[in-house]
């Protein structure tokens, strides 16, 4: 098994030379499916556009072989980098996060149970002192200590769309859109 700490420790420096905040590093999948996912924003922005994510992508490519050379494999076995931007539902990774994106919705599932609840869908209030204001939709307001929280994203909604930068459509033009009506002669031609 990877050791995340070890890796983040190899890609977070990646990411802050390029101007990049490091949102989350996560490994799935097991064998020759591991996919290994980068989740960076450029903080002035809060997102990624394509130039950028490959240039962390290879940046973090060369870091990890480098790294590997001089200290002994990181990720057993094969695996597949991805390079993204959080996008709009984006993970709560982050005491900035919960901040920032204080007021909206969220999904939440943590380590052990709080009262009787492990899963929580609510709005995040507030933060303060690593500890999360939450409005659970079941169990009502609740005091979340940030290190219980194993994983968390926003709820697309209105809202959250309305509260979110425009998106850079930088190369959007270029994208070629393929009709999705093909017939089941086409289908079988392919």
């Amino acid at each position: 098994m990877a050791d995340i700490a070890r890796l983040t420790q190899v890609i977070e420096p990646e990411a802050i030379a390029l101007g990049f905040e490091l949102v989350r590093v996560k490994l799935t999948g097991s064998g020759e499916e591991q996919t290994l996912q980068v989740m960076a924003e450029d903080p002035a922005t809060g997102q990624l556009i394509v130039e950028q994510c490959m240039a962390l992508s290879r940046r973090i490519s060369d870091a990890i072989d480098t790294a590997e050379a001089e200290r002994g494999e990181l990720i057993p076995g094969a695996y597949h980098l991805e390079v993204s931007s959080p996008g709009i539902d984006r993970p709560l990774t982050r005491a900035k996060d919960w901040a920032q994106w204080a007021g909206h919705e969220a999904h939440v599932s943590l380590t052990e149970p709080l009262g009787d609840h492990r899963k929580l869908r609510g709005k995040a209030l507030s933060i303060t002192d690593d500890v999360i204001a939450f409005e659970d939709r079941k169990a009502g307001r609740l005091d979340v200590p940030l290190a219980l929280v194993h994983s968390a994203k926003l709820v697309l909604t209105n809202e959250l769309i309305a509260a979110t930068r425009p998106l850079d459509m930088s190369g959007a033009d270029e994208i070629l859109e393929v009709p999705q009506d093909i017939s089941e002669e086409e289908k079988a031609d392919d």
